[in-house]
C-alpha cells in the first residue's frame, strides 16, 4: 500500500491517513512526521490517529469523521496545543479495499506573521479561554461541550488530568467528567460517592472565596491525611481546584492534576475565569436531562411512557430471557364518565401501584396508553415470572382493581421483543373478553 501514498511523500503540506472507523494509523508523510517529532512511519505502527496527533487515549471530541463525504473536502482551522501549531486543515474520505479512509491535508500556518501574533496572544488568558470556548461550543450538546472544554484545558495548561466533581444527593462527591493525558490512568470510576469528609477542607477554603493550590502534596500529609491518601493513591504531586456554583449555591469543584508547578497560580486564574462557563454548561446539561426525563415519563404515574418503552427495547439483549405483562384497566371510561377524571386518575394510580408491588422494584414499568400498563422483565426465570404474575392478581384484589392481564415468557427474544409483547397483548384481550362474558357487562358502555 505504501506506493499509493508516494505522491504525498515530498509535499510541504502535512498529510496523514487513518481508518475512519477504527482510527488505525495508516500513513504520514515526511513533513508531518517531522512536526510530530517522529523519524519514521514505523513509529506509528499499531497506534491510533488520536494517540499520535493529539497525545490522547480516546478519540478526540472534535473528530469530524461522521461529517466527511467521499469526494468532498471539509476545510477548517485548528490549534493543536500538543504540538503548539496552528493548522489549516482539509479532510475527506476515500474508499479503498473495502475500508473508509480519512485523508487529511494540513498546512502549518504557525509561521505566518498573523499566526505568530495569535501564538503570542495564547500567553494571554483571554485568548486561551476564548479558544477553549470556541471549540466547546461547536459541540451538539452540553455533555460533549463539557468534555471538549476540559480536554482543551488539560492540553493547553499542561496537566495530566482535568475533572469535575459534583455534590450528589447524599452530600458526597461524584467525579462526573474526566480527561486524562495519554498514558495516565483514569480515576473516574474509583471516585464515585467520595465521603464528604475527604474534601471538606477544600470546601472550607472555597467558602472563604479562595481556591486550592497545592504545589507539593506532601504539604498536607499531616493536616489533611484523608485528602493526602486520596491524592497520593492517584500519583498526584500538585493540584489546583476551584469551586463551582449554581444560583449562589456551591455544587462542586473542578481542577487540574500535576500541571507545571511554576504555572499553578496562573492556572488557578484560568480555571476561575473558565469556571463560569463550566457552571453554565452544567446548568444547561441539567435542563436538557430534565426535559429528556420528562419526555420519557408519564406525568400521572411517574413511570415510563410509550417513548421510554421504545428506547428501552433497543437496549435489550436478544439472548436474555424475558417476560412481559400487558395490563388493561377495565372500566376506566365508565369511571371517567360517571365519577369524573379525578376518580379515573385514582383508578390508574391504583392499577399502577399493583404493577409496582409485583414488578416495580426489579423490572421496567410503562404506561403506554390511557388504560394500558406494561411490565418488561428482562433476565427473569419462568418460575419467578409466573409467581410475580400471580402476585399481581392477588394485589389487584386487595386494591379492588379490575385489570385484564396478559402475560408471556420466552427463554430469549431472538425473534424480536415485539413478538413477545404481541403475545402478551393477545392474551390480555382474551382475559378482557372472558371478564365481560362472565360479568355480563356490555363492554361498549
Amino acid at each position: 500500500m505504501e506506493n499509493v501514498w508516494d505522491f504525498f511523500e515530498n509535499l510541504n503540506e502535512l498529510v496523514y491517513v487513518a481508518d475512519a472507523d477504527t482510527y488505525e494509523f495508516i500513513y504520514m508523510n515526511r513533513r508531518a512526521l517531522s512536526i510530530c517529532g517522529l523519524t519514521s512511519l514505523e513509529q506509528t505502527k499499531g497506534k491510533k490517529c488520536y494517540e499520535v496527533l493529539q497525545n490522547a487515549s480516546a478519540p478526540c471530541e472534535i473528530c469530524n469523521n461522521r461529517e466527511l463525504i467521499p469526494g468532498q473536502f471539509k476545510e477548517w482551522r485548528y490549534y493543536n496545543p500538543v504540538y503548539n501549531r496552528h493548522i489549516l486543515v482539509k479532510d475527506t474520505i476515500i474508499e479503498m479495499n473495502g475500508r473508509r479512509l480519512r485523508i487529511e491535508l494540513s498546512i502549518d500556518i504557525s509561521a505566518d506573521t498573523k499566526q505568530n501574533e495569535i501564538i503570542r496572544d495564547y500567553q494571554n488568558r483571554e485568548a486561551l479561554i476564548n479558544e477553549a470556548l470556541r471549540n466547546a461550543l461547536q459541540a451538539s450538546d452540553p455533555d460533549a461541550s463539557l468534555k471538549i472544554a476540559i480536554e482543551y484545558l488539560g492540553k493547553a495548561l499542561g496537566g495530566e488530568r482535568v475533572y469535575i466533581f459534583e455534590k450528589n444527593a447524599e452530600g458526597n462527591d461524584d467525579n462526573t467528567y474526566e480527561w486524562v493525558a495519554n498514558g495516565v490512568t483514569p480515576e473516574k470510576d474509583n471516585l464515585q460517592n467520595v465521603p464528604s469528609e475527604v474534601c471538606e477542607g477544600w470546601y472550607r477554603i472555597f467558602s472563604e472565596d479562595r481556591c486550592v493550590v497545592i504545589k507539593d502534596v506532601e504539604e498536607i500529609k499531616t493536616k489533611n491525611p484523608l485528602q493526602y491518601e486520596m491524592l497520593k493513591r492517584q500519583n498526584i504531586s500538585s493540584v489546583t481546584e476551584v469551586p463551582l456554583y449554581e444560583d449562589g449555591r456551591m455544587i462542586g469543584f473542578y481542577g487540574v492534576d500535576n500541571p507545571p508547578t511554576e504555572s499553578l497560580d496562573y492556572i488557578s486564574n484560568m480555571l476561575q475565569i473558565m469556571g463560569h462557563f463550566i457552571e453554565s454548561l452544567l446548568k444547561m446539561r441539567n435542563l436538557v436531562r430534565n426535559l429528556k426525563r420528562m419526555s420519557y415519563l408519564d406525568q400521572l404515574t411517574q413511570i415510563g411512557n410509550r417513548y421510554a418503552m421504545v428506547e428501552y427495547k433497543k437496549t435489550m439483549c436478544p439472548d436474555e430471557s424475558v417476560g412481559i405483562v400487558y395490563g388493561d384497566i377495565t372500566g376506566l371510561k365508565r369511571v371517567n364518565d360517571a365519577e369524573g377524571h379525578m376518580a379515573g386518575d385514582r383508578l390508574i394510580l391504583s392499577s399502577c401501584q399493583c404493577m409496582k408491588e409485583a414488578f416495580g422494584d426489579d423490572y421496567k414499568l410503562f404506561r403506554i396508553g390511557g388504560d394500558e400498563l406494561v411490565a418488561i422483565c428482562a433476565g427473569i426465570s419462568e418460575t419467578d415470572f409466573k409467581e410475580r404474575v400471580a402476585k399481581l392478581k392477588k394485589v389487584m384484589a386487595e386494591y379492588s382493581v379490575n385489570m385484564a392481564v396478559g402475560a408471556d415468557w420466552q427463554s430469549d427474544s431472538a425473534a424480536g421483543i415485539n413478538v413477545v409483547l404481541a403475545a402478551a397483548e393477545a392474551r390480555m384481550y382474551e382475559d378482557k373478553s372472558a371478564y365481560y362474558r362472565k360479568s355480563g357487562i356490555d363492554r361498549r358502555r
